[in-house]
């Protein structure tokens, strides 16, 4: 085994200052002006480093980085790299972290995270804070717990995503992604999950408007839906909801139970109405779809 090299407040400028280290230890450690300072490096610890410019981990492997800030013009600061543990790090700069495998990221804040996390695979979000659009596009195989994100456009084309514990500001949420469960979170935005396949909600408290529409198998266990209008539009679904729905138009099939609907849109020439079951638990009521004359139903008797 190599030995480690220890560098404490080192100080480096220029472009690829660093290329191609291995089994190197760096300690409150600045890069300065200079791209890609550590490309192509292997085994690299980095404890209370700053990063101010461009390019810093690109094709690295086997990265720890604890304690380390990424400032704004730190961009584009780790991609193609493997194995990369992230944690009680800042990271100012914007898109960070593009087609990586195995990445970490605990206790993480990302102020600027627009185009962040695309591309990814095999990835641990664990309390993680970011505001930007287009998080986590195409990513893949993803566990996240704790996430706090303020940011539009978010997991489009995600594949086996695995959240919860999180809170998720974002319009157009998990567009054209595939096998996404969501638990114990809340979820607010606009056309929430539209194009989607295998959208799994439980446990969450849900505010969209024209929400959860044009989805494959979306199903919804213990939720609430909060000011969510125009839902489930050409969606096949498996809902269970605690409390009323706003207002509900023309899904593709299934069953969806509620206490209350306060409108239900059931057009004939859109959607066969057959293929919906409604059931009602306020007094009782129960009724199918298909029994629907009018084609704007005031709830259902």
């Amino acid at each position: 085994m190599e030995k480690t090299t220890e560098i404490t407040r080192g100080f480096y400028e220029g472009e690829r200052s660093l290329f191609k280290s291995e089994n190197l230890k760096l300690v409150d450690t600045v890069f300065g002006e200079g791209e890609s300072p550590l490309k192509e490096s292997r085994d690299i610890e980095l404890y209370g480093c700053m990063f101010r410019w461009k390019y810093p981990l690109w094709y690295c492997k086997d990265v720890t980085a604890k304690d380390c800030t990424w400032f704004e013009m730190a961009r584009a600061g780790v991609w193609y790299t493997d194995n990369a543990h992230i944690e009680d790090c800042a990271i100012e700069a914007p898109k960070n972290f593009r087609r990586c495998h195995g990445l970490t990221l605990k206790n993480v804040s990302f102020p600027n995270a627009a185009e962040t996390l695309w591309h990814c695979d095999g990835v641990t979000v664990d309390n993680v804070t970011a505001k930007g659009d287009y998080f986590a596009m195409n990513s893949e195989n993803m566990k996240i717990d704790g996430l706090t994100l303020y940011g539009n456009y978010s997991f489009d084309g995600v594949k086996n995503v695995e959240i919860r514990n999180s809170k998720l500001i974002s319009k157009d949420a998990f567009w054209n992604s595939d096998n996404v469960t969501v638990y114990d979170s809340f979820i607010t935005g606009e056309y929430i999950g539209w194009n989607s396949k295998n959208l799994t909600l439980i446990n969450c408290t849900v505010e969209s408007l024209q929400g959860l529409c044009y989805i494959d198998n979306l199903v919804m266990k213990n939720c609430k839906l909060i000011n969510t209008t125009l839902a489930f539009e050409y969606s096949t679904v498996d809902a269970d909801i605690n409390g009323k729905v706003d207002s509900i138009i023309n899904p593709n099939g299934g069953i969806i139970r509620a206490d209350s609907i306060d409108e239900l849109i059931m057009e004939r020439d859109k959607v066969d109405v057959c293929k919906t079951k409604i059931i009602l638990r306020q007094d009782n009521k129960r009724a199918c779809v298909c029994q629907c004359i009018n084609p704007r139903d005031k709830g259902i008797s």
